[in-house]
């Protein structure tokens, strides 16, 4: 008997990797399909509280996982797509929508779905050799494994007979079910198992085959529910440990919000569960119910009373965004000022973190081109300064500086290459490795920026350190090829900020002509005022160096255009 034990647990243990196995796949298959329009509809749909809580319950509901919804809500909220406020409004919805998945695996122990499993798979895998479809068939074959897995743990349940197991029975009647401490000592149990496994739907599968076995009474299974809605929260949290201020926030509002909703049905226990139980027509004591009508019954209690606690709990809290908001910003407190120190080397946006889909770790990729885009302008502001600084203590502290930002323009290009590369390394849609190969390229022509930027620097640096200087009229036309690069430079980043739809590309390579052209102009008038001695011909050679420098950094900047135009033609 005990070796038909160890069997039938080990069954149940294959059964919960593959069910989380198949709601990994089937979550992943869903993000793919929807590509970037996730993306859009988080970003676009979240102008108030209600609109955000619609946009977290149904993307929840399209890919069939809260934590996906919270980690890429994490994700937004560091790259500064939405506010915090904004985020707590879609982790509310996120809640809701998680529910679905309670009642489809309810919907899979009521309902024998094995002639649809198989049928099931074998479509999915014809369709994942279709280079069309192959999404399609991850999505079958996730959710063949989702619904096989519970078939396997119905039947598991069954096997183990625990409504005939009088040591069974005995365990569990040994719980006072009317104590509020047993209740909590449940919730504790339910948090920690759902921390460990990371999955909310294997505990619920587990708690859903306990009560419908009979031996588990519903109060403690519905006390593992509410564990597992605190549980879940930790992989947001885990997720948000490397990110920036207002993404722990972020993560720190699902955790609030979740254990406030535990909080207050703690104290309604009894009447809010025997108000859940009537709704369903189902006695909370469980008398006169055989094994047969509890298996019907009680999954369908469970998923009610997770809808119920989400739903309300969001409808109490809803109205309170504003001091939830203010509540989790004076427990986390901000790390300095502002965005901290831009002169020290750290990437803003790519994180470490956990259950990261591709489609988010582009995401935050391409925040950080526009991060290092944004250094390399402001390293070129400060060659313009360095130019007309005449106190030699503030020129050394400049250039020190420019110099610095070399080092850090360097270091951001291999971070962020390395960063794409781990990345291509998944499963990628077609769209997503157009992305990355054009990102790869945005970042090696801005190191090149950087690199001029340099240049021109250590130009100025010679100069400063010889007995001449520019003329007059020298210091007019480096003045206006200045001017023109710095618009190339603000183009450039407006481009990488603005959807591919409104973007002017013609406007660059328009500027990147007008470069040429005064470069060349300004080339023959050089050697012209050479030849007329008005002035050195060592002066002219670093004076022409600038210039010379700013029609190369212009290269650079229609290079990172080109490529982006690369990817929206993929796109396309």
């Amino acid at each position: 008997m005990n070796g038909n034990y160890i069997v039938i647990f080990l069954q149940i243990l294959g059964s919960l990797a593959l069910l989380i196995y198949g709601m990994k796949v089937m979550s992943e298959a869903l993000q793919k399909m929807a590509g970037s329009q996730l993306r859009h509809i988080l970003g676009a749909m979240t102008t108030n509280r209600f609109t955000g809580l619609i946009t977290g319950m149904f993307i929840t509901c399209a890919v069939q996982s809260s934590s996906a919804t919270t980690v890429m809500t994490v994700s937004f909220v560091n790259a500064g797509l939405l506010t915090l406020a904004q985020a707590i409004s879609v982790i509310m919805g996120a809640n809701i929508g998680t529910t679905l998945t309670a009642w489809i695996m309810s919907l899979g122990y009521n309902v024998d779905l094995t002639m649809a499993v198989f049928p099931a798979f074998f479509i999915g895998i014809i369709l994942i050799y279709t280079k069309r479809s192959r999404y399609v068939g991850d999505f079958l074959f996730g959710i063949a494994f989702l619904f096989f897995s519970l078939v396997l743990l119905s039947n598991a349940g069954k096997a183990l007979d625990l409504a005939h197991n009088a040591d069974a029975i005995s365990f569990f009647s040994s719980f006072d079910t009317k104590s509020h401490f047993t209740i909590f000592i449940f919730l504790l149990i339910g948090t920690v198992i759902t921390c460990i496994v990371q999955s909310s739907a294997a505990v619920m599968a587990i708690t859903i085959m306990l009560c419908s076995t009979g031996v588990l009474p519903i109060y403690l299974g519905i006390a593992l529910v509410m564990g597992e809605n605190i549980g879940t929260t930790a992989t947001a949290n885990l997720a948000a440990l490397g990110a920036n201020t207002q993404a722990r926030r972020a993560a720190f509002a699902h955790l609030l919000f979740n254990v406030f909703g535990v909080v207050w049905v703690m104290l309604l226990f009894y009447p809010f569960v025997g108000m859940v139980c009537r709704l369903v027509g189902y006695d909370p004591e469980g008398i006169g119910y055989t094994v047969a009508q509890r298996a019907t019954i009680l999954p369908i209690v469970l998923a009610a009373f997770h809808t119920c606690f989400n739903v309300t709990n969001t409808a109490l809290l809803i109205w309170f965004i504003p001091q939830m908001e203010k509540v989790v910003c004076s427990i986390i407190k901000s790390k300095g000022k502002g965005n901290g120190d831009e002169d020290e080397f750290r990437l803003r946006f790519i994180q470490v973190g956990i259950m990261k889909t591709p489609e988010l770790s582009v995401l935050e990729a391409q925040k950080e081109v526009q991060s290092f885009a944004e250094r390399m302008k402001r390293m070129f502001g400060m060659v313009t300064e360095l130019l007309g600084e005449r106190d030699q203590n503030k020129f050394v502290k400049l250039f020190s500086r420019i110099e610095k930002y070399e080092g850090i323009s360097d270091n951001m290009e291999i971070e962020i290459a390395n960063y794409l590369n781990k990345v291509s390394d998944a499963h990628l849609s077609d769209d997503t490795k157009a992305k990355i190969r054009a990102m790869l390229r945005e970042i090696s022509e801005i190191e090149s920026i950087g690199d001029s930027c340099y240049n021109m620097a250590r130009t100025i640096n010679r100069k400063m350190a010889g007995k001449e200087d520019f003329t007059e009229q020298q210091y007019e036309h480096i003045h206006q090829m200045f001017e023109l690069t710095d618009d190339a430079l603000t183009q450039m980043n407006l481009m990488l900020t603005t959807p591919h739809e409104r973007i002017d590309f013609n406007r660059s390579f328009n500027i990147e002509n007008e470069i040429n052209n005064y470069r060349n102009q300004l080339k023959s008038q050089n050697i012209k005022d050479v030849n007329n001695n008005l002035y050195t011909y060592s002066i002219s050679t670093m004076y022409m160096d600038l210039i010379q420098e700013c029609e190369k950094l212009g290269d650079y900047v229609v290079n990172v255009v080109e490529a982006r135009l690369g990817a929206k033609q993929q796109e396309a």
